[in-house]
């Protein structure tokens, strides 16, 4: 049974816990206080799925290598980010455009790679078989985007913003107690609960062509992103960022709306909401302060585009 049970583990995960010189406790990796705080768990649920649920901070790197990488598989990664719930944050400081998303990636992008400014150690990665999603539904009819994805036979990557009951799954897959006789079977059946919510919402997505990414057009679109969302008072101006993306606007444009599923102007008016909304919650501001401070000069106009976005009238909101 033991051996058994051994299996389930990632190896990775067992090679962290050599290198730190501990032990895995059911699963679970608990980071010495000499190199860092916080923890790692992992679960090889079958050959086709596994997943790595990690959420520490490291006094200095620690070089891993993966020894379940397989090469000749055609793995697509799902990486869950800003995601856990604020007492199991690690990391007390959040900048603000660090939104719950997730990166959705063939195997010819590494998501750990992507972004550095983006990369943290608070994050689930759930690696699943391309075959083996392929032999659960039929791709024909599906979306380019979809069946591209599926078939990973280019280097592609997609973020999809994590709505409610997206981040209800995740929560329960971080915090919900199991009796170790059902947690692989829980566990599994939420991950793949996640995936199939992921597809579904990727399904959704019009885009007809889509465009082999290179780590250098990934890296430009995310300072871009980032630039944006430093910024939610300022609207972005398309051949400014071009310039500071250093490539076309017809190219920036088209490569931001393959990654983020939307044109520049409406992912950053749809953070600029999430924003409101959390000034609005959180930080208990006035709405005409809100507005004030995202840039809007005309609080009708405020009040419009946030109804629009929250499905209520931020006054009305800030009741709730």
């Amino acid at each position: 049974m033991e051996k058994d049970k051994q299996q389930t583990i990632p190896n990775v995960l067992k090679r962290l816990a050599q290198l730190m010189g501990t032990e895995l406790i059911n699963r679970r990796l608990d980071i010495p206080e000499k190199f860092g705080k916080g923890y790692c768990t992992g679960f090889v649920f079958n050959e086709y799925i596994r997943m790595l649920i990690s959420n520490y901070e490291l006094n200095e790197d620690i070089v891993v290598q993966n020894p379940d990488i397989n090469a000749s598989k055609r793995m697509i990664f799902f990486k869950f980010q800003n995601i856990f719930p604020k007492t199991e944050i690690v990391s007390t400081e959040k900048h603000l455009s660090e939104m719950p998303s997730v990166l959705v990636a063939t195997s010819s992008v590494n998501t750990d790679d992507v972004i550095s400014i983006h990369t943290n150690t608070a994050v689930i990665n759930i690696e699943v078989d391309a075959d083996y999603l392929n032999g659960l539904f039929d791709l024909s009819g599906k979306s380019p985007v979809l069946q591209s994805l599926l078939q990973n036979t280019q280097p592609l990557l997609f973020e999809q913003l994590i709505y409610p009951s997206l981040q209800k799954i995740v929560t329960e897959i971080v915090t919900e107690p199991v009796d170790e006789a059902f947690e692989l079977f829980f566990r599994r059946i939420k991950a793949e609960e996640l995936i199939c919510r992921l597809l579904m919402e990727l399904e959704k997505r019009d885009e007809k062509h889509l465009y082999a990414l290179n780590m250098l057009d990934i890296q430009s679109i995310y300072n871009v992103k980032e630039q944006i969302l430093k910024h939610p008072e300022t609207p972005p101006v398309i051949n400014e960022l071009s310039v500071y993306a250093n490539m076309s606007s017809t190219k920036l444009k088209r490569l931001f709306r393959q990654i983020f599923g939307n044109s520049i102007f409406s992912y950053y008016q749809e953070f600029r909401m999430k924003e409101a909304a959390r000034l609005l919650k959180e930080e208990k501001l006035s709405v005409s302060d809100v507005g004030y401070q995202l840039g809007f000069t005309n609080l009708s106009h405020f009040s419009r585009v946030f109804n629009e976005h929250i499905g209520m009238k931020p006054k009305q909101y800030s009741r709730l």
